[in-house]
């Protein structure tokens, strides 16, 4: 920014003027030593207020802070101001006068059509303020040496102060006349001593002084004591904010005073037309145009004065565009003039003015385009006034607008700036369906922004700027050749200045700049690796320019440094296109530097790039052969090793293997292809030899260079004609073998350079082409014609050498299906069918199945296992020797197919003394094992289908009573409430083979809450018997149930109290046994009867006619907290066959939880056969009496209660429950509820 005027492009601020601190001046010491510090406090005071006061603001081309601080000057007490108008006061043309940097005023340097000169900014940032702070010492009274306080009189004290004062007034009055002349705020500081502030008096001394120097009201006046520096830090940004409102009105008034002006100007009569006035050296008066850039550019600072950052940019922009209305007209503005220069200099200072505001507002896509609009509308306009692309003016031009801009986005981002990062967006599933819906009825969308549309850092408008003074060093160097040979050529004014410039190191400068925030704006993070290397590759091409800078300017070695960094990327990205030039002025260095062994590596490289478009295709070789012709080594004990990895090869290399793989000791075909460039020629070079390095001997095998073309004999050293022309190719056949497995491939090529001196080595790799290719390996079949096989696989640069395969015979003897429970053998049989002796090893993995509760082992010898057995050893087999080893599989759970997984594992048997003899070699060695993976499924079934039913019936015993003691003790057996479950197992054998079951139990597992009573198979050996497929064997047991002792709902299941376990063997095909297997098979759960009040009848099954029997009803009350209110009906009938004596209706005394009542009535039967019973009905009416105290009486049915059910203890078998979750739906019995009982009556 240093090409245009400081004053132009500073950010303005309120200017503060403060005067009264001027520093103290210390005597000079004569001995050299540093000024102490002040002793007095209101000198260190005063030095600390500088200190304070200077360090608020500071002056700066961007600054977007809007706090309340002022730009301070330190002044002079008696400091004077630039005169308003150019005549005194007095002068009666002092109204008719104008400012003296007006175009109107004859001596101004404006005079007659200058338009803003830095001076008139520098007028309002260093002459006048818009706040003068005046500080000043208040008088003290001190009392003489060695008197009384009492002994002075007041009179005198007061008159002292008073005349001081007065003083003081005057010089403040004095000082108030000239800030009022120009209506800048005045405040006076009076700094006084902090016994001074306990003073009574000093209240009415400031008055006084305040009103006879005529300040303010208002921040006016302040008193300040030395204070420590955090408290002056305080008073000092509290005077700022007191002051920072008068400040605003101050440039408010000029803002009004220009306004008015503008408007009062805008109302003159139109300017005398232009033809009038043709010759550009004629003063004219500054035309409306010029006028109204003058003023609106005086308001735009004004507001930006004031902080308005909106309001300046609008002025600021009309002062811009009137500015270009003016460039439009040769005639308003002649190129190449004085007052043209400085109008373009303003455009260029409010462009950056302008852009500076927007990007304060964090508009970065505006102050791009008006930077951008600047330099194209402004690029047009150069082009009319004959300064157009082809002059170096335009291009010095245009890199200014580049660094410019550069260099405010650089001062941006050292403080509030934050360059935007442009990122493709991420389009989610539903808009994309929704563009594509619309998509046949809109233009296609514009993948990504357009480069010049986004704001860069700025690095890159460095690098724009060095672009252009790269243009204006070639335009320049144009136009001096024009010079030197008297060519007529019309030369710019400025070509004299533009002599002295020095364009390298400006170029340098601008480039290395570009680079260092290049390097600094470049992403490191994970997710940015592809933006991190492209902006790499900008660095990286941005260092390159600067090593051609470095070139150009003859500076050869710092050249040599940066080629030697961007040449490693380059080589390792493959970025030949950009490595081919650099590579041609590296070599140019190298040449000027006399480096003989760089010459000769950058030739070698540059014969591998094989350029199309060099015009000699034989000036490499030329070169290279010239050097070792003409040159000789600093040493001649070492040759020279080029190795380039990553760089083109010269020639173009290739393995091809005819096969894959090859036995040991077995012979492996190959051809070597060496291929020359195409548009290189290499045929002078001389090459003496070419070594070729195998992956399995450290002995390169040589090939010399020879004219002669003799048969090949066996051996290490071979020859041929290493010679090429153009494109042309050698191709090298032979074989390779190994007495070990390993892999044959060719690790390294070398050719070797001998001339003169010289000796060269240049090491490549066998498999690599300049042209990446997709083609398979090419096998050259026949030489006459030449034809090429081609050898379709992805590896053909090698070949494995393995072992012969082993030759084994595994099977696997079994009778499928497996049952359950069952030791199920699986013979292992390996066969020898190999001519070598083999150790074989299996491995043995036994799958998960899919079934959870399916619980699986495997058993060989002694070793058992849930998955997997490792290394079971069948031993040395010699040839046709046969090997066997049982696996037993034991499935437990549910039936599925179980999986095996065998890995026989064979290698060849070695003597021990052999394997002495060898030691560490044969550690070394791959190992003769080969490995065969075998898979058998076995399908597992159920040997028995079980199928268990459970009945349940109550408890027929007299319940104890609530006070009984039997029921506190331990060993007590409550079964009130479970009842009794009956439960019959049926066994059915369902698997293919036929079994023999030696025995069939109960195990019983009698627990707290069930124990069983007696079974039907409990043990009994006698049902040990063969049993084909399809046969049953049934039993059944009873189990007494007991209601948990912790309170358990009903709902929950009880664990059956044992468990039937049957013993039995497989029948085997040939009428054998298998291995004894135990089947066990639990109890079912049990649950308890959801039941709360029940009626139970006993009624005899027979009687005898006239003789008297006995009906009973037993009443019980389940329900665990709830009380039962019973009534009972007994309902006859004139048909009756019972005479009946006993209640007929009654109530029951109430039923406590876990109580039962006994009903007893005595029945003559008179009627001979099967005889209905009456019916009785049993209700509860708990619900019905709890209702009636609650609320209105029930009626109909529901008066009567709830019906009980009445349950024939003949009958009470209940099946199993229905359930939905955890609550029982229904209990289905197995008697028809609304049956009436019957009794046989006999005779």
């Amino acid at each position: 920014m240093n090409s245009y005027p400081p004053e132009l492009l500073a950010q303005l601020a309120p200017v503060m003027f403060a005067a009264g601190l001027d520093a103290p001046q210390a005597p000079a010491d004569p001995s050299g030593a540093p000024p102490s510090k002040p002793t007095d406090p209101f000198q260190l005071l005063s030095l600390r207020l500088r200190e304070a006061l200077l360090s608020q603001r500071k002056p700066a081309i961007w600054n977007p802070e809007k706090n309340k601080t002022f730009q301070v000057l330190l002044v002079d007490k008696n400091v004077q101001f630039p005169p308003r108008k150019l005549a005194p006061l007095e002068d009666p043309q002092y109204a008719n006068s104008h400012s003296p940097l007006s175009p109107l005023t004859p001596s101004s340097p404006l005079h007659p059509d200058g338009l803003i000169a830095p001076i008139w900014i520098r007028k309002h940032t260093t002459l006048l303020p818009s706040v003068f702070v005046l500080f000043l010492r208040i008088f003290e009274f001190h009392q003489p040496q060695g008197k009384a306080p009492l002994d002075i009189p007041d009179t005198e004290r007061e008159q002292e102060e008073r005349r001081r004062d007065t003083e003081m007034a005057a010089e403040i009055a004095l000082r108030k006349k000239a800030t009022n002349d120009r209506g800048i705020k005045l405040t006076v500081v009076l700094m006084a001593s902090r016994k001074m502030l306990d003073d009574p008096t000093l209240d009415n001394r400031l008055t006084y002084i305040r009103r006879q120097s005529g300040l303010d009201s208002r921040a006016a006046l302040f008193v300040l004591s030395p204070v420590s520096a955090s408290e002056l830090s305080d008073f000092v940004r509290s005077l700022q904010q007191a002051l920072y409102e008068p400040a605003l009105e101050y440039y408010t008034s000029h803002s009004k005073r220009v306004r008015r002006k503008r408007n009062r100007h805008s109302t003159i009569a139109p300017h005398p037309p232009l033809g009038l006035t043709t010759n550009i050296n004629i003063a004219r008066p500054l035309r409306p145009e010029g006028w109204t850039v003058r003023y609106e550019y005086k308001m735009a600072c004004f507001a930006e004065f004031r902080g308005e950052d909106e309001v300046a940019l609008k002025h600021y922009q009309d002062a811009y565009a009137s500015l270009a209305l003016m460039f439009g007209s040769t005639a308003i503005l002649p190129p190449r003039t004085k007052r043209w220069a400085e109008a373009k200099v303003l455009a260029d200072c409010i462009n950056i003015k302008i852009v500076k505001l927007y990007l304060y507002n964090n508009e970065h896509a505006l102050a791009l385009s008006h930077h951008n609009s600047h330099m194209r509308k402004f690029g047009d306009f150069s082009r009319g006034w004959g300064i157009g692309e082809e002059t170096f003016e335009f291009w010095s031009w245009l890199a200014r607008q580049h660094r410019v801009f550069a260099e405010l986005l650089e001062q941006g981002t050292r403080n509030t700036l934050t360059i935007p990062i442009h990122k493709p967006s991420q389009v989610t599933s539903s808009s994309a369906n929704a563009n594509l819906a619309s998509s046949q009825f809109l233009p296609p969308p514009v993948m990504g922004i357009n480069p010049s549309h986004a704001l860069q850092h700025p690095g890159f408008y460095y690098y724009m700027a060095a672009k252009c003074t790269e243009f204006r060093r070639v335009r320049f160097s144009a136009a001096l050749e024009a010079e030197l040979s008297h060519h007529p050529v019309t030369l710019s004014p400025g070509f004299t200045n533009e002599k002295k410039v020095d364009h390298l190191s400006l170029i340098l400068e601008l480039y290395t700049k570009a680079y260092e925030l290049f390097k600094k704006y470049s992403p490191i993070g994970q997710d940015e690796q592809a933006q991190n290397q492209t902006q790499g590759r900008l660095t990286l091409w941005i260092a390159y320019r600067i090593a051609d800078t470095y070139y150009d300017w003859g500076k050869f070695d710092m050249a040599v440094r940066f080629f030697e960094r961007i040449a490693k990327t380059y080589r390792r990205e493959k970025w030949d296109s950009m490595l081919r030039p650099l590579l041609s002025t590296w070599y140019s260095c190298a040449q000027q530097l006399g480096d003989v062994e760089l010459s000769i590596k950058l030739l070698v490289e540059m014969l591998g790039h094989d350029a199309a478009d060099d015009e000699d295709p034989s000036s490499l070789e030329d070169d290279l052969v010239a050097v070792l012709k003409s040159t000789v080594p600093a040493s001649t004990d070492e040759p020279l090793v080029i190795d380039l990895p990553e760089s083109q090869p010269i020639f173009d290399s290739n393995v091809v293997f005819w096969s894959s793989d090859v036995r040991v000791g077995e012979r492996a075909a190959f051809q070597l292809s060496l291929t020359a460039p195409r548009h290189i020629l290499v045929s002078s070079i001389p090459f003496s030899s070419l070594l070729v390095y195998f992956s399995d001997t450290d002995t390169p095998l040589v090939v010399k260079h020879t004219p002669s073309s003799e048969a090949p004999k066996p051996g290490h050293v071979q020859i041929a004609d290493l010679r090429w022309g153009l494109g042309g190719m050698i191709v090298f056949s032979g074989t390779m073998e190994s007495d070990v497995p390993t892999v044959l491939k060719i690790i390294k090529l070398v050719l070797r350079v001998s001339e003169n001196s010289w000796k060269m080595e240049i090491p490549f790799h066998p498999c690599i082409s300049r042209q990446p290719s997709t083609r398979s390996g090419q096998w050259l079949g026949s030489v006459y014609p030449p034809r090429f096989v081609p050898v379709k696989r992805e590896e053909y640069s090698s070949a494995a050498v393995k072992h012969r395969p082993h030759s084994l015979s595994i099977d696997f003897i079994h009778k499928a299906p497996a049952y359950l429970d069952e030791d199920y053998p699986i013979v292992i049989q390996v066969t020898n069918t190999d001519n070598r002796p083999l150790e074989v090893v299996v491995d043995i993995l036994l799958q998960p199945t899919e079934v959870d509760d399916a619980i699986n082992s495997i058993r060989v010898d002694e070793r058992r296992t849930m998955s997997f057995i490792k290394g079971v050893q069948f031993g040395l087999l010699a040839p046709d020797a046969t090997a066997s080893k049982t696996l037993h599989l034991i499935n437990t759970g549910s039936a599925a197919d179980r999986m095996l997984d065998f890995s026989v594992r064979s290698k060849i048997h070695e003597d021990e003394d052999e394997e002495d003899e060898e030691g560490e070699e044969q550690e070394n060695e791959v190992q003769d094992v080969m490995e065969h993976l075998e898979t058998i499924v076995v399908p597992t079934v159920e040997a028995f289908k079980v199928t268990q039913n459970v009945t349940y019936r109550r408890s027929l015993g007299e319940w104890a009573g609530q006070a009984d003691l039997r029921t506190f003790n331990e060993d007590y057996w409550d079964d009130r409430r479970g009842g009794e479950a009956l439960v019959s197992f049926k066994l059915e054998c369902t698997g293919p083979s036929g079994v023999e079951v030696d025995k069939v139990g109960l195990e019983r597992e009698d627990h707290e809450n069930a124990r069983v009573i007696d079974s039907s198979i409990d043990g009994d050996e006698g049902l040990a018997s063969g049993y084909l497929p399809g046969d049953e064997l049934g039993g059944f047991c009873r189990i007494s149930l007991a209601q948990p002792d912790n309170g358990l709902s009903t709902n929950n299941p009880i664990t059956g109290p044992g468990r039937f376990v049957v013993k039995w063997r497989r029948v085997l095909d040939d009428g054998g046994r298998g291995s004894l297997a135990t089947s066990i098979f639990p109890l079912p759960s049990l649950q308890l009867l959801p039941e709360e009040v029940i009626a139970l009848l006993d009624i005899p099954t027979t009687a005898n006619l006239h003789v008297p029997a006995t009906l009973q009803l037993i009443l019980r009350n389940y329900h665990p907290t709830r009380s039962a209110n019973i009534t009972v009906q007994l309902e006859t009938d004139s048909l009756d066959a019972f005479v009946i004596a006993g209640l007929r209706s009654g109530r029951v005394p109430v039923l406590l939880p876990g109580a039962e009542e006994r009903l007893v009535w005595k029945i003559i039967p008179i009627e001979c056969g099967y005889v209905r019973v009456p019916q009785i009905k049993v209700f509860d009416r708990r619900r019905v009496i709890s209702t009636v105290h609650e609320q209105q009486p029930p009626t109909g049915p529901e008066a009567i209660g709830d019906a009980v059910k009445v349950i024939d203890l003949r009958r009470d078998q209940t099946a199993p429950f229905e359930k939905a979750g955890n609550e029982v739906v229904k209990e289905v019995d197995f008697v028809e509820p609304r049956s009436r009982s019957t009794v046989l009556v006999l005779p």
